[in-house]
């Protein structure tokens, strides 16, 4: 990682990476982001890209491709089996994580769709550090449930804690203790923990899990979707891991864990995915899993280009460059907005920034989603698309009834190696612009509404009409309506 202090004292994250290749990008008229905003039913995700200007959703697939990784795409070998292109990933996986066995499927999903459908019978258990949304709905589809185990600084909004993403081992161990080892499907580790605020684990806090599993013989599957970051953190977080190098730690990481899946469209900045492990038993039972849901064992549903692409850019994760690059602009932009007072998440995270929706909104109660709120006003008065995480990302129990989110969060994803420094500098203006008109916005409510997994496509309606007077009071105050 670069060094590089300022003259000006200005704390200023500096890019290790020139630009070769633009898109230009649209900033529509707020008149047309309202128009937007009612197409969409107020669900970020179901906004077009032709009216979004910064698109910080999320950061799955949506990663800058390195030179070396393009020009790898062209090498690809399209066979259907027996591809060398896949040969090639299998031998990096072997090397940075020391795994003999390696499926390959199509995204994270699939990933966790396979060990699902292997590992979780009904009535079983899997704790983990906190829930992701999609494993959630995997676990519970077979039979499963979870026990969130994070410690508990992990749940606080604002905290000095670096390592909020840790499992608590004492929970762990009531939990084994209380179900019955035979009850617990798996261990659960997810490296940068999503839904709190991408905040990350340490590498001692995996050790003393490693210990309690072994004790009740029990797996640890590992989400390494975001493992950059978190080898990030690790590194310059952690004391002993100062002199370690970002691939010594991430081999020490794959030692602690008897089963790793990744999204590559977010790990490896490519479109893709994989499980890895050392237990032949675990690969033969996911293994005809993989040609029944994604497809060939030399492909797993994924381009032979992106195959190539996943190789160089796990490769490239390597480099403290690279994994320094999102953490350091997150950074920036979430001390700059609560150097303006606006609520965010601390200690800054990996995968981005996160607006806290309930100390931005205090007026509006979970019922009316202050999360999905926020994330409608920013869009109207910024073109910048964010994501939801919380209420509106959970789902009603058995009975109806609305289980409200620990946190309630507008995550702001900066994807790797995308945005400019201008860009950032952009929505932190506009996000201190509407934290000073805070008082105008309202809440929403559901008009369509699916059982599972509503956040990727329900809709809802605004309680009033707050938005236009959002409108109007911004183009009073900007004498713009861009």
């Amino acid at each position: 990682m670069s060094k590089v202090s300022f003259f000006s004292g200005e704390a200023v994250p500096l890019e290790m990476h020139k630009v070769r290749i633009v898109q230009k990008l649209n900033l529509v008229p707020i008149e047309r982001r309202l128009a937007a905003l009612n197409e969409a039913g107020n669900n970020t995700f179901l906004l077009k890209n032709a009216d979004i200007f910064l698109d910080m959703l999320t950061d799955s697939g949506v990663n800058a491709m390195s030179d070396k990784q393009l020009a790898a795409m062209m090498e690809s070998d399209d066979s259907y089996a027996g591809s060398a292109t896949f040969t090639k990933l299998e031998n990096k996986i072997r090397e940075l994580f020391g795994k003999e066995y390696f499926l390959p499927v199509h995204q994270g999903r699939a990933a966790e769709n396979i060990i699902s459908r292997v590992f979780v019978t009904p009535g079983s258990i899997v704790p983990m550090n906190y829930h992701f949304t999609t494993t959630k709905a995997h676990i519970v589809l077979n039979g499963g449930s979870v026990e969130e185990i994070i410690i508990d600084e992990g749940l606080k909004v604002t905290s000095d804690c670096q390592f909020k993403g840790n499992m608590c081992t004492d929970k762990l161990e009531e939990t084994i203790v209380r179900n019955g080892a035979a009850k617990i499907a798996y261990v659960r580790i997810e490296t940068g923990t999503n839904l709190i605020g991408g905040q990350p684990h340490s590498l001692d806090n995996l050790r003393e899990v490693r210990k309690v599993c072994d004790k009740y013989g029990l797996m640890i599957v590992f989400d390494a979707s975001l493992l950059a970051d978190n080898l990030y953190f690790i590194k310059t977080r952690e004391e002993a891991c100062k002199n370690l190098s970002i691939r010594e730690i991430t081999m020490q990481i794959s030692e602690l864990c008897d089963i790793i899946y990744f999204s590559a469209r977010k790990l490896g900045c490519a479109r893709g995915g994989g499980i890895c492990t050392n237990s032949q038993e675990a690969f033969l039972k996911m293994r005809e899993l993989v040609t029944l849901y994604e497809g060939f064992l030399t492909y797993g549903g994924m381009s032979i280009r992106e195959i190539e692409a996943i190789t160089v850019g796990l490769e490239e994760t390597m480099d403290e460059d690279m994994v320094s690059q999102g953490p350091q602009f997150i950074e920036y932009m979430v001390n700059e907005l609560d150097r303006q007072g606006v609520p965010v998440i601390t200690p800054a995270g990996g995968l981005g920034c996160h607006l806290d929706a309930m100390r931005f909104l205090p007026h509006i109660p979970q019922s009316q989603y202050p999360a999905g709120a926020l994330a409608s006003a920013l869009y109207l008065v910024s073109s910048v698309r964010g994501m939801e995480r919380g209420s509106v990302s959970e789902q009603r129990d058995e009975n109806g009834n609305e289980v409200y989110s620990n946190m309630e969060l507008l995550r702001l994803a900066l994807p790797r190696r995308v945005f400019t420094l201008s860009q950032l500098k952009y929505a932190i203006d506009r996000i201190v612009w509407l934290y000073k008109n805070r008082d105008l916005v309202g809440g929403l409510t559901f008009v369509e509404e699916p059982k599972m997994l509503r956040f990727f496509f329900g809709k809802l309606a605004t309680t009033s009409d707050w938005q236009s007077k959002l409108l109007e009071k911004f183009k009073a105050d900007l004498g713009s309506n861009l």
